[in-house]
């Protein structure tokens, strides 16, 4: 791998309310793609106008991140509903983000499900199945990030909407190749999170929470703005992808 996108998830806050150590406006210059917050999970009207037009003034490109109707637990917790209630509540979202990137100037670049309706989607296949027909109605050339070869990455593939898939840098992996869902991850160690990426970019592999190495393949690296630590994590984390000759490039130019 010569190229790769780095995402964030980003906006994540409600009025006056903060989490996590890193201010957004740090984090911008070191991405590539951002997933703002578009209401439910986190973020409001005057934060999501501000983070897409951060995104828009560095050249990142600007996505939808629905989650579940939860401010309380952060989108972090399941939330019960038809297939067709809950993309109701994901084209309710993507609607609003899309409009502020409408206003800046900006298309939408991507559509990611955040936290628990993330993976909630990952292995549910009628449900993922109702969320791409929306996206090709509405948002045919948007692309869809996701876990390879969970449901939502199958049911993109399928009917041909563009999909890439993610690498999580900042959470764990069990021996299926799916995240450990965890609602405290800490404060990481930039320095493994950095060889870690490395490592999955150049060799394709990571290891397990039960000390399996096993294959990932993936176009773009997501790590988490709430995460203690952020700012160092993406500092670091750019520094070695540099000096191992992979370069940081926006998701339109790596797609496969």
């Amino acid at each position: 791998m010569r190229s790769v996108d780095i995402n964030c998830d980003m906006g994540e806050a409600f009025g006056r309310w903060r989490i996590g150590d890193t201010d957004d406006a740090s984090l911008m210059p070191l991405i590539s793609s951002a997933n703002i917050a578009a209401g439910f999970h986190a973020g409001d009207p005057n934060l999501m106008d501000e983070t897409v037009r951060l995104a828009v003034s560095h050249g990142v490109g600007v996505g939808a991140h629905p989650g579940y109707p939860d401010l309380q637990g952060f989108g972090r917790r399941r939330i019960a509903g038809t297939g067709k209630e809950l993309v109701n509540d994901i084209v309710y979202q993507v609607g609003a983000l899309k409009e502020f990137a409408r206003r800046h100037g900006a298309q939408l670049q991507h559509v990611k499900p955040h936290g628990a309706l993330y993976m909630e989607m990952a292995v549910n296949a009628e449900l993922s199945r109702i969320f791409v027909e929306y996206m090709r109605t509405v948002q045919p050339n948007t692309f869809i990030f996701c876990m390879g070869g969970s449901a939502t990455w199958q049911a993109a593939r399928d009917v041909g909407q563009p999909v890439i898939r993610e690498f999580y840098a900042d959470r764990d992996y069990d021996d299926s190749g799916s995240i450990v869902f965890t609602r405290d991850a800490g404060r990481p160690d930039p320095k493994q999170i950095a060889q870690k990426v490395v490592r999955a970019c150049t060799e394709g592999k990571v290891r397990t929470v039960t000390g399996n190495d096993i294959d990932i393949a993936f176009e773009s690296v997501c790590f988490h703005s709430d995460t203690l630590g952020a700012f160092d994590i993406a500092s670091r984390m750019r520094e070695a992808l540099k000096a191992a000759g992979i370069r940081i490039a926006p998701v339109s130019t790596i797609a496969t």
